[in-house]
Order: structure tokens, then sequence, then C-alpha cells
């Protein structure tokens, strides 16, 4: 007897640890809606061995608007007919002094990082619900949201809320079985940070790790896969650090 296919949509999924969470994803025999600013970005991912004998679909979306979370969502689900898990990925960085951030860097980094992730998360719920089917959402939070960080502070913020929405959510859904939790990552040598970070910085940040080694965006990628998979089943409202014991030193 052969398993139902299942489905994830997941944001910000053409790079960086979205990509290992497709990839991971794909292993673990989920068809995906993959949404990011641009379809461009995905031809790399598409042709992943990874998702070979996977249904996907490249979806474009920007989180600070609101049409764009309703019509990929939409397109999402005319695709696969259900999406049983949401993972919100997608988020930008700051790093900026507290007195020279603006409002439009405060509005541009919450809009994504936080207001994106909670509405996209209310329609999947309600996807859910009117399905009368249980669902799991797995978000994409941070160390920075658990410690501080001078330089980070608007990021933090963001990743802050991202934790207490994972508990209100939790809370609220708890009986309808749709389950939410997030991973809190510390800092994964993703190509994109191995091109910011010199020899000076890995050895500072590394500094504050006790295991002595950054954590691999392959790390995450199975954090998220068991937060969304069936062994988690009574696990709901937790935030589950993949960092190598940092907030707990």
């Amino acid at each position: 007897m052969t398993s139902p296919k299942r489905t994830a949509f997941v944001t910000g999924a053409s790079t960086g640890l979205g990509y290992a969470v497709v990839c991971a994803l794909a292993r673990e025999g989920y068809d995906l809606a993959v949404a990011d600013l641009n379809i461009g970005m995905f031809e790399a991912l598409l042709q992943d061995e990874a998702l070979k004998g996977r249904k996907v679909v490249p979806l474009r979306l920007d989180l600070r608007k609101e049409d764009d979370i309703a019509e990929a969502f939409a397109a999402a689900v005319s695709a696969f007919g259900a999406i049983d898990i949401l993972i919100n990925n997608a988020g930008r960085a700051l790093l900026k002094p507290v007195v020279d951030v603006t409002w439009a860097d405060w509005d541009d980094v919450m809009n994504i990082n936080l207001k994106g992730a909670y509405f996209l998360s209310q329609k999947f719920a309600v996807h859910c619900l009117a399905r009368k089917a249980p669902g799991a959402i797995v978000s994409l939070a941070s160390t920075h949201g658990m410690t501080g960080l001078a330089g980070r502070s608007v990021y933090g913020i963001s990743k802050g809320g991202i934790i207490q929405m994972t508990r209100m959510l939790a809370i609220e859904w708890a009986k309808d079985n749709i389950r939410v939790n997030a991973v809190a990552p510390a800092t994964a040598l993703t190509p994109s940070r191995q091109k910011i970070l010199d020899a000076k910085m890995r050895e500072t940040m590394l500094m504050r790790i006790p295991s002595g080694r950054f954590v691999t965006p392959e790390e995450i990628a199975a954090a998220v896969c068991f937060l969304a998979g069936p062994g988690a089943a009574s696990i709901t409202g937790h935030t589950l650090p993949v960092d190598g014991g940092l907030v707990t030193n």
C-alpha cells in the first residue's frame, strides 16, 4: 500500500536554507510549491537530483504584498489540490546600529520576516480548516530572536516575533490539529554567508558557539523536516534551537 502524497509550500526556497529544506522535504517524498521573489532564481533548484520524481511548482511571491500572498497560495492549491505543510523560511537580514535604522528599514524587515509569515500562515490555516484536515507550520526563527547582539536589533526583534507568533498560533489551532513550530538556527555557512564572512568574522562568531563549528544547512533542514513530520505529532508551540549550544552558553 502506497502512502498518500503530501505537499509542502516553502518560501524563500531558491537559495540557502530554503534550498536545503526543499531538497530534504523532496527526499522525504513531498511534492512542493516553492516560492521566491523571482521565478528565474529557481533554475539550479529545479535541476537538483533531490527533486527527481517529485512534482515541483515554482511561484513568484513578495511577502510584502497582500495580493501576492493570496495569489501564490491560491496557485499552489490549484496545482496540488491541497497543501499539507507550510514552511515560513523567507526573510531578510539587517546589520545596522539602532541609531541608524530608518522607518523604511524597520518596515521592510518586519513586513517580510514577520507580517508576511503571519498572513501566509493565516491563509494556510483557513485552507486546513475548510478541508477539516490537519496541517503543520514550521517557521525559521533565529538565535538572534533568543539572545542579544549589537547591530542586529530589527532582525532579532522580527525573529523574536516569529517565536511568539509560533506560541500564539499553536495555542489557537491546537484543537484543529494544526501544529505550529519553529526552528532557530545559529549562523550557517550558506553560499551567501561564505561570501560576506571573512576569516576574522568567522573566528569571532565561532567563539560564541560551544560546539566550535557552524551548523550546516542540512542539519537545519533535518530539524524542519522532523517538526513538520509525523514524528513530531505531539509537538506544537515549540522553537527548536539548532545552534551548537549557543543559546545555552
